[in-house]
């Protein structure tokens, strides 16, 4: 049975408490800081300047390189909402990277935990939200993930709070293990044979115009979209991989058709969804994906070069 969200535009906020103690604008909590946005959005805050707390699941291996980087760390958990009051105390800017964990029930935190935060929030009087969303969620409502970033965007909007609203398309860093390493492994990559395009950003060059955005003021309320230079088909980057690995790859490929019915298109790839408008950034020095990879590719075969010499071994097996 399909998932239903209601996205309920007269829901009920809670009131905005009396001013407190004014907090800094340079302090910021950042929600999935442990991800591979989140992570880019911390580096770059602290490298800006801001004060950083980083909310964080209990879990059995600390997030300790977000401690050695600079950054505040505070257990709290968005599926348990007692858990996130605490986290606000002194908090100016709530930037939002946070998504449930592949196994989780795609409610708990994706929206029913989203939910909880916006409201506390609002409780808590904090300034400013920043929501990270998909391009075009809004017109795919049969897509469980989509439809559940366009509620919350909706109910974020309805929720009187400042924010930023900004729908991505792809992350780059995310065809690394989805086809560059399985190339250079020999292994085999799977491809589907849709005409679907995708834009893909480095999540450093995404970190940064957040930030930009964050201090326009002139953007506040507002929803962006971040889209790469060029938009790729999963056939495009399998050839790019190839020519930059210096062989061919054993590609599975799998009809589209095969993956809708399984509802669960952006579980399979995160960010990457089936849009054919996307909407360019226009921002001088993004990195494009051609150097992306081929910074990649050039490091990871001088490693391999190297490692080959000090081995003295005429062959490496992956």
């Amino acid at each position: 049975m399909p998932l239903v969200v209601t996205c309920n535009s007269q829901a009920a906020f809670a009131t905005n408490m009396a001013p407190g103690t004014p907090v800094r604008p340079t302090s910021i909590l950042v929600v999935g800081a442990t991800g591979t946005l989140g992570r880019q959005i911390v580096r770059k805050a602290l490298d800006e300047g801001y004060d950083v707390r980083c909310l964080v699941r209990p879990r059995p291996a600390p997030a300790d390189f977000l401690r050695d980087w600079g950054a505040i760390v505070v257990n709290g958990d968005l599926s348990k909402p007692e858990t996130i009051p605490a986290t606000l105390v002194g908090v100016h800017t709530i930037i939002d990277c946070a998504t449930g964990r592949p196994e989780e029930p795609i409610r708990t935190v994706d929206w029913e935990g989203k939910v909880a935060l916006i409201q506390c929030a609002k409780a808590m009087g904090i300034q400013k939200y920043v929501f990270f969303s998909i391009h075009n969620c809004d017109k795919h409502p049969e897509v469980p993930l989509m439809e559940i970033k366009h509620c919350t965007e909706k109910y974020l909007q309805d929720s009187g709070l400042k924010h930023i609203i900004i729908r991505l398309c792809g992350f780059m860093q995310g065809l690394i293990g989805q086809y560059a390493v399985p190339i250079l492994e020999q292994k085999s990559v799977w491809g589907t044979d849709a005409p679907t395009r995708i834009a893909y950003m480095d999540t450093q060059d995404i970190a940064r115009l957040t930030f930009m955005a964050l201090r326009n003021e002139k953007i506040d309320n507002k929803l962006l979209t971040f889209a790469g230079p060029r938009a790729w088909t999963t056939q495009e980057v399998i050839t790019l991989c190839e020519r930059l690995a210096g062989q061919d790859a054993s590609v599975t490929t799998v009809p589209v058709s095969i993956l809708k019915l399984t509802r669960q298109l952006t579980r399979l790839f995160q960010w990457t969804n089936d849009v054919a408008d996307r909407l360019a950034f226009s921002e001088k020095d993004i990195v494009t994906l051609e150097t992306y990879l081929q910074d990649y590719f050039s490091n990871i075969l001088k490693k391999l070069k190297d490692l080959k010499a000090q081995s003295k071994q005429t062959d490496i097996f992956f």
